[in-house]
């Protein structure tokens, strides 16, 4: 198992990676695990890892593992849906703006989940909406009144 560790340090963009290659580019060397471990400036254990992965795998053992962490707590389907139901509620008739309160009640009644505020914004962006929205106008506001008001003449305008 005879590797050009030098281009593979050098060809590397992941840090990771290329501080594994170089642990074992030492321990090929012949230097000593606690030796390559003060060198780097990284736990002895870490060397250990690196160095049994190598000689069990070779060059693939140093690789990354995926990174899975928690499934989410809706599917593909439900994101979907959530979007739509979004998208047609976000504006009123009456005047209003759908909340994080009212999407939050919706995902509990339809999909027996809960998420915190904060969690539903993540959710939205997520699924390619944002929380920006316009000003909310009263459902009464009356164009022509607020026109009229601009032209009533103000003492104090020279």
């Amino acid at each position: 198992m005879k590797h050009d560790f030098q281009n593979l340090i050098n060809s590397t963009s992941n840090a990771r990676l290329r501080m594994r290659y170089l642990a074992v580019s030492h321990f090929v060397d012949g230097k000593s695990r606690t030796q390559i471990a003060k060198y780097l400036k990284v736990s002895r254990v870490s060397v250990n890892k690196w160095v049994k992965a190598y000689l069990d795998n070779g060059l693939e053992g140093l690789q990354e593992k995926p990174h899975t962490g928690r499934p989410h707590r809706l599917t593909d389907e439900q994101k979907s849906q959530l979007k739509e139901y979004v998208i047609e509620h976000a504006v009123n008739e009456s005047g209003g703006r759908l909340q994080a309160k009212d999407i939050g009640l919706y995902i509990e009644s339809n999909f027996s989940t809960s998420y915190k505020k904060s969690a539903l914004y993540q959710l939205l962006h997520d699924i390619g909406l944002s929380w920006i929205t316009t000003r909310s106008e009263h459902p009464k506001q009356s164009i022509e009144a607020q026109e009229a008001f601009k032209k009533i003449p103000n003492r104090n305008d020279p």
